[in-house]
């Protein structure tokens, strides 16, 4: 069966402030040695990394002055930071109008893990997902 063609979507607007995911922001993973970890992706697959990890660049298509980051970190086997989750990695997503997302969250039952923290380079909270997963909300500065 050939498939339907779909309708474009329509680019989003400057001024669309609905509260959503609208990208990843990083990804975190349990490692036995961060930097061990840290120097076999440097020398093998050629990535530029610090002491947390390796930060991946690229441009909102629709807004191409609009400079992304992705967080590429290994963490210490045994951290706290996943917790309560007993998973191996945990996903930052980067999102707009966190207060609101927050809000739907919480109307939709989600559980909220702490309170939305201000940074110079962003806004954060952390949520569980069904699967009990937890996930790292960023609204960049």
């Amino acid at each position: 069966m050939a498939a339907q063609p779909t309708e474009p979507t329509p680019a989003p607007s400057a001024n669309d402030l609905t509260p959503k995911v609208t990208g990843i922001g990083g990804i975190f993973f349990f490692s036995d040695n961060p930097k061990a970890t840290n120097a076999w992706y440097a020398k093998n697959l050629g990535l530029e990394t610090t002491d947390w990890g390796s930060t991946f660049e690229s441009r909102n298509v629709d807004n191409p002055d609009e400079l992304n980051q992705l967080q590429w970190s290994p963490f210490q086997r045994g951290s706290d930071y996943f917790a309560p989750s007993a998973k191996e990695f945990m996903i930052n997503y980067r999102v707009q109008n966190i207060e609101g997302l927050v809000s739907k969250l919480r109307e939709n039952g989600v559980t909220i893990l702490d309170d939305i923290v201000r940074h110079d380079y962003g806004k954060f909270v952390h949520i569980m997902d069904a699967d009990g997963n937890k996930l790292e909300l960023w609204e960049p500065a």
